[in-house]
């Protein structure tokens, strides 16, 4: 296994880095160097400049309207647009429910659906949890009727990430009691301007509304918007999650974490202190090993080699990582790492009653990381799973 780039691929990143240099705007990359408030208009923004250029849905095969790059190539463009500061890309559309579409949606619904994710100009959100039903998520309530050429819609979801933006939203419902609890589930695509979808946002510790509660009232749903058979959506949903807990790891952002996590040690004068700096090196060594890991997997994938479905292990290892620098930030910048005022902050008013702008979103970035432990499947849960592949 050679980790190495080559010469082929060292042009490739130096042609993406050249690209984003010159499209990604720099005030939303200034927001993301200094982890502040992304409108929907940053991140919609940068998703429509990435879809123009055929580069939202950079994981797409050709043939449906991707560029068709090999695993290391869509690494490497993953890794230079966090190192430049782009917002992270909604993976709900084109990095979870896409690849469903295309797996396992007819044609009729590929022409329909997929040339709204690649633009940028359609916002999917994802209705999985539901309140008693998270980790154990085919337990999930929510009901689909059949009536004709249509299905009636009732139930709740929630802590749905951007629900106030979508348009769209991706969902699985019961739409039978017989048997297990997961042969029982659909996979239905639903229009989020339908008479009897609510969205109720939750306030979060930080002041931030991210994550929602979404509410069907009779909702009607066509049923030319299930994907696949009827009763057959845990299948597609286990292909899905797949790509959403490797996406939870997020080896490119924490790297760029790290570097901010330095940068405010060195302002905040306690880089020099050795024991701060050891904390600082066990976890450059941790992203590092995880570096490592998304590279095998990528040679075994480039090399036509079977890899073993790592998509667990590395959302344990990402999420904690996560919350490592997350807590490290906090440690470093002391006491005015605590307030958190985010009107004084987005007007600009810094100074000594809420600290020098990189320790003003710190609180706010800790306490919205304690959550990747949790979603997208507990990392107890993913630690059970694991242990069953490997002994059975």
């Amino acid at each position: 296994m050679d980790l190495a780039f080559t010469p082929q691929e060292q042009q490739f990143r130096a042609d993406i880095r050249a690209w984003v240099a010159e499209n990604l705007p720099r005030d939303v990359s200034h927001k993301v160097h200094n982890a502040l408030h992304l409108t929907r208009e940053d991140m919609q923004g940068w998703a429509r400049i990435l879809g123009r250029k055929g580069w939202l849905g950079h994981a797409w095969p050709k043939e449906f309207g991707g560029p068709g790059w090999n695993s290391v190539q869509r690494h490497l463009f993953e890794e230079e647009c966090a190192r430049a500061g782009a917002p992270r890309v909604a993976p709900f559309g084109p990095v979870m429910v896409a690849p469903v579409i295309m797996a396992f949606g007819n044609p009729e619904q590929q022409k329909r659906f997929l040339p709204g994710i690649a633009s940028g100009d359609v916002w999917w959100s994802q209705g999985y949890s539901e309140p008693g039903s998270g980790s154990d998520l085919a337990s999930l309530k929510t009901r689909a009727e059949r009536h004709g050429d249509r299905y009636i819609v009732n139930g709740q979801k929630t802590w749905t990430t951007l629900g106030q933006y979508g348009d769209w939203i991706f969902c699985l419902v019961r739409t039978s009691n017989e048997g297990k609890p997961q042969t029982g589930i659909s996979f239905l695509l639903i229009d989020m301007r339908s008479k009897g979808v609510t969205v109720r946002p939750i306030t979060l510790l930080d002041g931030s509304v991210e994550v929602n509660e979404v509410f069907f009232d009779n909702v009607e749903v066509p049923a030319e918007n299930l994907i696949g058979e009827e009763n057959k959506g845990w299948t597609y949903a286990k292909h899905l999650l797949s790509h959403e807990r490797t996406n939870i790891a997020d080896v490119n952002r924490t790297k760029r974490e790290l570097e901010r996590l330095k940068r405010i040690a060195k302002a905040e004068g306690v880089y020099d202190d050795i024991r701060f700096r050891d904390e600082i090196a066990r976890l450059e060594v941790d992203v590092v090993a995880l570096e490592m890991l998304v590279l095998r997997v990528l040679a075994a994938e480039t090399s036509g080699k079977q890899s073993l479905d790592i998509a667990g292990l590395l959302k344990i290892r990402g999420s904690e990582i996560q919350q490592r620098y997350a807590e490290l930030m906090m440690l470093a910048a002391g006491p005015y790492a605590i307030p958190w005022i985010r009107e004084a902050m987005e007007a600009g008013w810094q100074g000594d009653a809420v600290g020098a702008l990189h320790c003003a979103p710190l609180a706010g970035t800790y306490l919205n990381m304690r959550k990747t432990t949790i979603y997208g499947g507990s990392n107890e849960v993913q630690r059970n799973i694991v242990s069953q592949v490997v002994l059975g």
